[in-house]
């Protein structure tokens, strides 16, 4: 049997202690955007409750978004999608839980998200809109005072629609009978059909005009919400520490952009072509 001596001990144990210590440091240097490429599985997490942007489709998750990540997956080479359909209210703590690799799904920009989060290129725009019945005597979102509002909870309109209830009150009015928050678009829109809501608030005048499209003898405008954040655009989110995979996803919208694939996806799902500018998109402080 082979002796060691006790210096030959100390240096065996002391070279496997600093080993163990090394490898998960070695491991945790790899990047999302790595893994996916060396794993070949892409997964993502999605809300597929807003047309045109995410929605289910004879069981399959359809949209202006569906059409962009196609395009994202193609650009990655042989990679295979996995698709999870989650509750908007769980997408940005499963992003940071590492749950997904990134989160597919349209997101406005504001300044409290960008410090947090890593947002893409813009693949939409527009502020918060204010959606009504059809024949209510409404004219304006100044006519919310003393009004029971919808909207869809931990959304971008939210903080958007209590800051507007706050300046109607600051402007001499009552502000809003009652804010109802709500799990998901479609059930705010519920709300807003039976009356149990007086208003809606959504993301953008393309999801209004869509809704009212879809149900002319329902739903009517009402207006735009002012808000102070000018930075009304919205994209998707990975970790603050996956900027590399931010950066890909970027390039890729903003090469379908300079190509007009993009447009074209929009005329196909808005009926119009959304700009978006080559800077300034986020505010500042954002990742």
């Amino acid at each position: 049997m082979t002796k060691f001596n006790r210096r030959q001990i100390l240096f065996a144990t002391a070279t496997t202690s600093l080993a163990a210590l090394s490898w998960p440091e070695r491991a945790s240097a790899e990047t999302t955007l790595e893994k996916i490429r060396r794993t070949g599985v892409l997964t993502v997490g999605t809300e597929a409750s807003l047309p045109p942007y995410e929605f289910i489709k004879d069981g399959k998750i359809v949209g202006y978004g569906a059409d962009i990540l196609a395009e994202v997956v193609k650009a990655l080479g042989n990679v295979q999608l996995k698709q999870l359909d989650l509750p908007f209210q769980g997408i940005l703590p499963g992003l940071l839980a590492g749950k997904f690799d990134f989160a597919a799904t349209t997101m406005n920009v504001n300044p409290e998200r960008a410090r947090r989060y890593a947002f893409t290129y813009p693949i939409s725009g527009g502020s918060p809109y204010a959606v009504k019945r059809k024949g209510d005597a409404m004219q304006s979102p100044t006519d919310l005072n003393g009004k029971v509002v919808g909207t869809q909870l931990a959304s971008g309109p939210e903080p958007v629609t209590r800051a507007f209830d706050a300046k109607l009150k600051a402007a001499g009015g009552s502000g809003f009978k009652e804010l109802k928050l709500f799990t998901t678009v479609a059930e705010t829109y519920v709300a807003l059909a039976n009356g149990e809501v007086d208003a809606a608030i959504v993301g953008s005048l393309n999801t209004a005009a869509l809704l009212i499209k879809d149900r002319p003898g329902i739903f009517d405008r009402l207006g735009p919400v002012p808000t102070d954040n000018p930075f009304t655009y919205s994209g998707w989110v990975t970790r603050p520490e996956d900027t590399d995979l931010r950066d890909f996803i970027s390039g890729v919208i903003r090469g379908m952009r300079a190509d007009g694939r993009l447009g074209r996806l929009q005329e196909k799902w808005f009926g119009t072509v959304i700009e978006f500018p080559d800077v300034g998109y986020l505010p500042p402080g954002a990742i």
